[in-house]
């Protein structure tokens, strides 16, 4: 038996295997709607076998995207229009999730002549907002958030929460990594701030764990939330692993049921990217928050992906970049590993004899 494609359950949802479909944007979006590429790029990767899609960082509010083509849930047209999407996936016995984001200081931003530049009003763009006025490197300095700003977010995520049990997601996914908004409070090199959301570990945690608290009481009891986090900033003053276990323990007490680990992007450092590089930070986040956890992160092989789950490394692989060259990776690890899966009635005329 492969574990790859063992069912995994959290709260009511089982979900068929262990191989997910990570977030990642497509930058195709209009006025935050999903349309016929979204429902085509997450379909194939519906019927290519995938357990669950985490649809796309998704903004709760306008001013929370990265770009102007992002996906949003902050009005009930998105509802409608998510629905296609989601209605597809569940034809293919197929779970959907939807992680649901605000930009911060990295928003309104888009391609220029030597890569990603601050947008002006002229060229699309609006006012970006932070924990601070600090920009990220390279681009235009944000505001810096009133604390009555802040007290507002936990609430802005609850209300697209709400849209996204509406639209039909099986599952919710709050986006605290890769220095946007959530990481950026989290983080001692984002977070100078001196009201009750900066300073000490607990404060900068505070606006992260409200958004849990007001998350998980809009969804259903039996609904999965999911929260994603950069594991290190990968910087001796940033966020360690520990500090960041610390959070999710704190986190899992109030609802969370999953990490998805990933690291870095808050601020400019030096990765060891390579095979497989991101699975030891999901190792010591399982092991510390004994919370089921996903890997991700230059996973490309069946094999490979197969032994982190024999390691006990994690709980899930998550497969990225690899899927966005093949929507079928499920179907064809599973051929390697010699696992019993069921192909689409429409496609099984290709499946191995």
């Amino acid at each position: 038996m492969s574990l790859l494609f063992e069912p995994i359950t959290l709260r009511d949802l089982t979900i068929k295997n262990r191989v997910w479909l990570p977030p990642m944007c497509q930058y195709s979006a209009t006025n935050g709607l999903p349309h016929d590429w979204h429902l085509v790029h997450y379909g194939a990767r519906a019927a290519g076998g995938f357990g669950l899609l985490i649809a796309e960082a998704t903004a709760v509010v306008p001013e929370g995207r990265i770009t102007p083509w992002d996906l949003g849930l902050w009005n009930d047209e998105q509802v409608t229009a998510w629905t296609r999407v989601t209605d597809f996936a569940h034809t293919q016995d197929v779970k959907i999730a939807v992680q649901l984001a605000h930009a911060g200081r990295k928003g309104s931003t888009g391609p220029g002549p030597h890569g990603e530049v601050t947008l002006t009003p002229d060229e699309g763009g609006w006012e970006a907002f932070g924990p601070t006025a600090e920009p990220f490197p390279g681009y235009a300095p944000p505001t810096a958030m009133s604390t009555a700003q802040a007290a507002a977010i936990p609430g802005q995520f609850a209300e697209a929460a709400t849209r996204a049990v509406a639209a039909g997601f099986d599952a919710v996914e709050i986006h605290a990594a890769h220095g946007y908004l959530l990481h950026e409070f989290l983080s001692p090199l984002t977070n100078t701030r001196t009201d009750e959301y900066g300073g000490s570990a607990e404060n900068r945690a505070r606006i992260v764990l409200d958004t849990v608290s007001a998350v998980r009481e809009v969804i259903p009891e039996g609904m999965p939330l999911l929260m994603r986090v950069s594991a290190t900033d990968w910087t001796d003053s940033g966020l360690q692993v520990s500090d960041v276990a610390d959070v999710l323990c704190q986190a899992r007490a109030l609802g969370v049921d999953f990490a998805d680990v990933s690291t870095g992007a808050l601020v400019p450092a030096t990765i060891p990217v390579g095979p497989s590089y991101q699975v030891p930070a999901a190792r010591q986040v399982r092991d510390a928050t004994r919370l089921p956890t996903g890997a991700v992160g230059e996973i490309t092989q069946a094999r490979q992906a197969e032994g982190i789950l024999v390691d006990g490394a994690a709980d899930v692989v998550l497969i990225g970049r690899a899927a966005l060259r093949d929507p079928n990776w499920p179907l064809h690890a599973a051929h390697t590993l010699r696992a019993k899966v069921t192909w689409p009635t429409q496609l099984a005329r290709g499946a191995w004899r």
